[in-house]
This record gives C-alpha cells, structure tokens and sequence, in this order.
C-alpha cells in the first residue's frame, strides 16, 4: 500500500513534494506541542515543531542523497538507506532528558521526553513519504496525551498544611469542599497554638484527588475562605 511513496527513493522530489512533507511535519508537531504547551510542561509547541521538522528534514536529505547517487549510475559509490534517520531516534534521547527533572525525590517530565521522543519519529515518517501513517500516529500520541488520563482515572496523592481559626466552622466548610471535588481524606495531623485572638489550628491533610481536580485550584478557593490564614503543600 506504501509502493506509490517509496518511487522518490530512486529519483528527486518535486519543491511541491518537498514542502508538502514540511508543512506536514510542521502542523502535526504544532498539534502535539500545543498539548504541552497548554499543561506548561518544559518543551512546548516550538520544540515539538522544530523536532518534527528537523527529523522530516533528515529524512529527506536521506532520500534526496540516495536519489542523487542513483542518478550517478556508479555502481562504485554504496549508499546505506536508513543509516542517518537511525541516529535521529537516538539523538533526540538527549534533547528528551533535558526535559526530565528530578525533585522532592518525584520524577517529572517523562510524558514530555517521550512525546518528543514520538514527534521525531513522526517527523521521519512524513519526511520519508508515509504521511498518513505520521499523521495516525500523530493523533494516537495526541489522544494518549489528552484522552487517556481522563478515561484512565489515577488519583493523586498529596498533602495539604492548613491554618485556621474558627475550628468547628472551618472543617466543617474543609470537610464538605473535599467532599465535593471528590478528594479523599487519608490521614490528618493536626496541632493548636493559642494566640492573643484566639486559637489558631493546623491541620496537615494527606489526600487522593482525583485526576481531574488542579492541585492549583483547590489551594486557590481555600485560601479565599476568611478563616483559612495560609495554605500550602508539603512533601510526601
């Protein structure tokens, strides 16, 4: 089903051929970068583009340098299809473990390293003439980056410090938020310091929260409460 694309093998492509598969490369990888971008994760849209590209790019330099020794006719001068666009799959490894990022003993930035590692791959696809097989993989790595963990429910642990007045008002609003955005209570430490205006309280919540609640949004709306004094995280 392929034969149609693996002609330009043995003479140059066309400019129009040539821009169509850049063009191509260019829009999937904005697709997938986007994501990233939107969730604020190290590479972004331009990254993602400009792996794409320049994996197509490799591809096609790959292509058009076979095209050009077969046009050659000397049979003493051997190309090797497929030597260079080896070293892209690996060399994109590097550019990948810049974006993983270890602290607080968690690891972040893998999803990222790999939908690099995929965009490139992609790249190479629509660079070597298989666009719609690049543009399917490109919409199954979209769909992994943005279906998957909402059809795939992963709760969260995490742990919330909170300091308060007012006890019996105040968890009891604490108690019905986490309720209702479906955050589970797992543990709670909790002291009680005596202060000139009262008592104030602070309780330390380990939690699971479900994949779709932001971490950010719940510290948000619980440091507007008037009793809430402060609201931060802690590590695990």
């Amino acid at each position: 089903m392929f034969a149609s694309h693996m002609v330009y093998f043995g003479q140059p492509m066309s400019v129009k051929v040539l821009l169509v598969r850049i063009v191509a490369a260019v829009f999937v990888g904005a697709l997938i970068g986007i994501d990233r971008e939107i969730k604020n994760r190290p590479a972004g849209m331009r990254t993602h583009v400009l792996v794409c590209v320049g994996a197509a790019l490799i591809a096609l330099i790959e292509q058009e340098t076979v095209a050009c020794v077969a046009a050659l006719g000397n049979s003493a001068i051997n190309t090797s299809v497929g030597r260079i666009t080896s070293t892209v799959v690996s060399g994109v490894g590097f550019l990948g473990a810049g974006t993983i990022v270890m602290s607080d003993r968690k690891i972040s930035g893998l999803t990222t390293a790999a939908s690099l590692w995929c965009t490139a791959c992609i790249g190479l696809a629509i660079g070597e003439g298989f666009i719609i097989m690049g543009a399917a993989a490109g919409v199954i790595v979209l769909s992994v980056l943005k279906l998957m963990q909402r059809i795939v429910h992963v709760n969260n642990l995490k742990r919330l410090e909170v300091q308060f007045v007012h006890r019996t008002e105040t968890l009891s609003f604490l108690h019905d938020y986490f309720d209702k955005t479906g955050c589970k209570i797992l543990d709670v430490d909790f002291r009680a310091e005596s202060k000139p205006e009262g008592n104030l309280y602070t309780n330390l919540y380990t939690l699971t929260m479900p994949s779709r609640i932001n971490y950010v949004d719940i510290i948000e709306t619980l440091s507007e409460h008037r009793n809430i004094r402060t609201v931060r995280t802690r590590n695990l």
